[in-house]
């Protein structure tokens, strides 16, 4: 299938003005905050260095407060305050759970609230970002898709996402003091609340302001983007962002994918597939991270294993393994850690890296497929969910 378009939805999202109140300079690019800041004021040929000088008091320091910006004058640091602002999303709450994972409940334009999770690891740590409100793909294992779709995030409020978790962490470094290349957040994957590929412009935006040098400077290696499979919008993604792909597949035919996740009846198996195999070509042949939930009884026999093993025949890939993380009222219950184990053996011997994901956060539900903000969490039967998911 094939678009002359990008892929939208009738979904809103907040202006990054709104009518009174000050502008908020996260999240806008290079060029628009050039833009912005000549039309409030500063001299075009002053721009691009005022550009340089404000971009890495924010992002590469971590400055909320123009009056700390101490190598502008007195009086355009006077000028700014007037006109604009730096602001990330609220921190509602924070959990943390007894394997170290940290949970946020954060708040943003309208008074919505999306969560935002950091994993621990040794040497590194990850932080799982959110696109949306909500989300439209309704995967019937997955709690976050219980939740409807309310708006999309703007480039500010998914860039925040980092900005905050940063602040948490204590990890903004200090002007002048010895370099420090210890990064507790080194990597970002966009599988929080949402299907990033709904919200492109807004994911990009966020990312390359996450991935420039003079700020956050997180390699694009260092991001992953998940999708439930656009199809449309897959190529855009290798050629505007570069990150990493993951894809959320789940099944190995197309009536158990239509169940599990319902996008599949739009863009089924082959076609997800074959734009799938031009992308590694676009990011210098690095491997597609191939998303599996292991559900009892409904997905994890050996026979899909051998039909998963021939389906990305042809694609650099890895398979990752992730053990069903239960949520209240789901349909679905986890696969035995031996039918993880065999049906991880097949593809190994395949010759495809097949690890399994060690559950994190379970307790705080914060575990992959978990998200769901606390104050919108559905009070569905378990009769309800499983009618909706057609079982």
């Amino acid at each position: 299938m094939t678009a002359t378009a990008p892929i939208t939805q009738d979904v809103m999202t907040i202006p990054r003005k709104l009518p009174e109140g000050p502008i908020n300079l996260v999240g806008l690019t290079r060029p628009q905050l050039r833009d912005t800041l000549i039309a409030h004021g500063t001299p075009e040929k002053q721009a691009k260095m005022r550009v340089g000088q404000i971009w890495q008091w924010i992002y590469q320091w971590g400055v909320r407060d123009f009056a700390e910006m101490t190598n502008l004058s007195k009086a355009y640091r006077a000028q700014l305050a007037e006109v604009f602002e730096i602001a990330i999303p609220e921190v509602v709450s924070k959990q943390v759970s007894t394997d170290g994972t940290r949970k946020y409940l954060v708040r943003i334009a309208g008074g919505h609230e999306v969560e935002v999770v950091y994993i621990p690891e040794e040497g590194r740590g990850t932080l799982c970002v959110s696109s949306q409100v909500g989300c439209t793909l309704t995967c019937s294992f997955c709690h976050t898709g219980t939740q409807k779709l309310v708006r999309n995030l703007t480039a500010a409020e998914i860039v925040g996402q980092i900005m905050m978790a940063r602040d948490d962490l204590e990890e903004w470094p200090v002007p002048g003091a010895p370099k420090d290349e210890t990064r507790l957040l080194s990597n970002i994957v966009l599988m929080g609340m949402g299907e990033p590929l709904y919200n492109f412009e807004n994911v990009r935006d966020a990312m390359k302001i996450a991935m420039d040098g003079e700020g956050i400077s997180l390699s694009r290696r260092r991001i992953t983007l998940s999708t439930s499979g656009v199809v449309p919008e897959i190529a855009r993604t290798a050629e505007e962002i570069g990150c990493l792909l993951a894809v959320s597949f789940h099944a190995t035919t197309d009536d158990v994918r239509d169940k599990l996740v319902p996008i599949n009846k739009r863009w089924n198996i082959e076609t997800l597939l074959d734009a799938l195999r031009e992308y590694p070509r676009l990011t210098n042949s690095e491997r597609i991270t191939f998303e599996y939930v292991m559900l009892n009884g409904v997905n994890d026999s050996d026979d899909d294993a051998r039909r998963l093993v021939k389906l990305i025949e042809g694609i650099p890939a890895k398979v990752n393994l992730i053990p069903f993380n239960e949520w209240p009222g789901s349909p679905y219950t986890r696969s035995s850690n031996n039918r993880i184990r065999a049906f991880a053996d097949i593809i190994y011997k395949a010759g495809y890296a097949s690890p399994i994901r060690t559950p994190r956060g379970e307790d705080i539900l914060a575990a992959c497929g978990q998200l769901k903000s606390a104050t919108e969490r559905a009070r569905k039967s378990r009769k309800q969910i499983e009618a909706e998911a057609g079982l």
